[in-house]
Formats: structure tokens, sequence, C-alpha cells
């Protein structure tokens, strides 16, 4: 199965839409600090940056100061990189696999980062020493490198493969890596966690912003960016696996090298995100194919437009899981779920008609 190629909606207008991706992203982390239980206005948003960032003295009220700074914007600017990330990573795997359903926890990263928070948070591995966050990472990391020496083992049997068969093989260990670990989970849950731990686990696996600081915006902010200069690096690389590996090889291109490349970066990139936020599902399976229906599919225009509507899906996501229930702060990977299972069975339905 591989990506079809789409007509692109803006096709006539090239890439002049790209000036205002930072627009876009800066009013998306504008309503995201305003919008809440309590609804802050806008001017004092702005004077609280100002002071914060400026040095100004505007007097501002230090409940909304503290809300605004402290808790709302460091929770947008997370929730942005981290969508920027996951539909990101989507991309690459999309069009490095050639498969329409690949995304980033296809290769095992989100269910080894919950074992390795579980194995901390109830396990006590570590001894008190690892942090949950760092638990997660190292659990993600071991997960993915379980999934590189599977897939390593498969083509190396059936005598390796630049195409169809590496792709496969990747997708098979990714599944076969993510079962083992998710019954680690569960077999770690069932044996040593009390229901209050087995409560705040489970809300962690689903997706949580809510714990979410500045400390986490200095990890979120560079793996975002690396993850976006290696995207728009390796454009032209991934416009020719969009035609297969073949392809990309009679194009001059390194396959192997270029390929392993790509995925271990967004692996990295992803271990970082799931270790900061938890799993969060459906960003990096439909954001990819909605910007390829409005930019199409080549990547210099994909890039971006992807980048930018993770970003701003997740913005508005966690908006809504935090006033969707009046006095209540649902899990963010419920509201994507919700929104992006039905998003992507439209794509499907209009991809068949195509």
């Amino acid at each position: 199965m591989s990506i079809a190629l789409t007509r692109p909606i803006t096709k006539r207008f090239g890439l002049r839409w790209l000036w205002v991706t930072p627009l876009v992203l800066v009013a998306a982390l504008i309503a995201g600090t305003a919008i809440g239980e309590t609804s802050i206005p806008v001017d004092t948003i702005l004077k609280v940056l100002a002071n914060q960032l400026l040095g100004a003295d505007y007097p501002v009220d230090r409940i909304d100061e503290g809300i605004i700074w402290n808790y709302r914007l460091s929770r947008a600017v997370v929730a942005a990189c981290c969508g920027t990330s996951l539909a990101l990573a989507g991309v690459v795997l999309q069009a490095l696999l050639r498969n329409p359903l690949a995304d980033p926890y296809l290769m095992g990263i989100s269910a080894g980062a919950s074992t390795g928070a579980v194995a901390v948070a109830v396990a006590g591995l570590g001894a008190g020493m690892l942090s949950l966050s760092l638990g997660a990472f190292a659990g993600a990391l071991l997960a993915f490198g379980i999934v590189v020496m599977l897939a390593h083992a498969a083509n190396s049997g059936v005598g390796g493969g630049r195409g169809v068969q590496a792709a496969g093989a990747i997708i098979l260990a990714g599944i076969a890596g993510s079962q083992l670990f998710n019954a680690l989970t569960a077999f770690i849950i069932t044996k040593s966690a009390s229901a209050e731990q087995a409560r705040g686990i489970m809300f962690w696996l689903m997706g949580n912003l809510s714990g979410v600081r500045w400390a986490d915006a200095t990890l979120a902010v560079p793996a975002a960016l690396f993850g976006l200069v290696v995207c728009l690096w390796h454009r032209r690389s991934l416009d020719a696996f969009t035609f297969g590996a073949d392809s990309a090889a009679s194009m001059g291109i390194a396959v192997r090298p270029v390929r392993g490349m790509l995925i271990i970066a967004m692996a990295l990139v992803t271990a970082v995100m799931v270790s900061i936020v938890g799993a969060i599902g459906f960003v990096g399976l439909v954001i990819p194919h909605a910007m390829r229906f409005i930019v199409g599919s080549q990547h210099t225009r994909l890039i971006p437009a992807t980048a930018l509507a993770g970003a701003v899906f997740l913005i508005g996501s966690d908006i809504l899981s935090r006033t969707l229930v009046s006095g209540q702060v649902l899990p963010i990977g419920v509201i994507t779920s919700l929104i992006g299972a039905p998003a992507f069975a439209l794509i499907l339905v209009r991809g068949k008609r195509h």
C-alpha cells in the first residue's frame, strides 16, 4: 500500500502562504493561553509577556500572571511542540514505509515509554533516582532498539531488500514490540499498582499536559525544532521515497543510511514527546493525510504545513480537554481520538472515491 499523490487545493498559491504560518502559530498560542475555565483578556496576556520577556512593568493581577506564565503558556508551547513533532514523524514514516497507516507509535515507542513510566512510578525502578519522564524516555529507546533489531533480523532472514520487504519488516517488528511492551505495562500495573496509582498511570497513558511547565518546554522546543530541520533538510529525499526505495536509489540517494537516519531521528523526537506528555494518538496519522489534501504531497509544502497543523490541532485539543467538562480536565488523548477517528474515516472514504 503506497501513499497516493494528491492534487493540492492550494497549488495556485505556491509557497506564498508560508509567511502566514508564524502568525497562525502565535494566534493559536494566545488562544491556548486565553481560553480556559477562567477566560483571560488578550491585552492581559500581552502585558504579562512584556513583563516577563522585555522587563516591562505593566500592572497585572498576580494570580492572572501566574496562570498565564506558569501554567497556560508553557502548556500551550509544549502542546505545539508535541503536535508538530508527532505530525512530522507521521509524514516521514508514511513516506519511507509507503504505508498510509504508519504513524509515530508504529515502532513501539509509545508502548515502551508507557512501560518505562510504569516501571518507575509503580515498580520503583531506579530507587527514586529516575523521574517518570526519564523512565518513559528510557523505555521508549529500549522499545525502539528491540524493534530495530527485530526488523534487521527479519531483513537478514529474507536476504535484505530496500523496498517492500524492509518496510514490511519494520511495520511487523513495531507491532510485535508494541504488543510486548503493552503486555509488560499491564502486568506491572496489575501486580504492583494501588488503585490510586493505577488511576494516575492510566490518565498519563492517555496523554496528559496538566503537569508540564517551562522545564518541559526547554526540552520540547529543541526536540521539535530538530525534527523540523531534519525533515526540511531531507525533503527532496522524502519526495523520492514516495515513489519507492528503488526509485530513490536510481536518483542517487543512499537508501539505507538516509532511511535509517530519518527513522532514528523521528524515533528520538517521538520518545522525547511521549516522555513529557504520554501517549497521544491520531496526530501523526490524521494530520499528514489532511495536509496532503490541502497542499499536496510535495514535501517542500507538506512539511511546514503539517508542522503548523499539528501544533494548532494539539493546542485546540488541549483547549477542549480543559473546557469540555466543567471542573474537570480530560486526558488530551481522549480528545484527539474523538476528533481523529472520524476524521481518518472521512479521509479513507474520500481517498477511495478519488
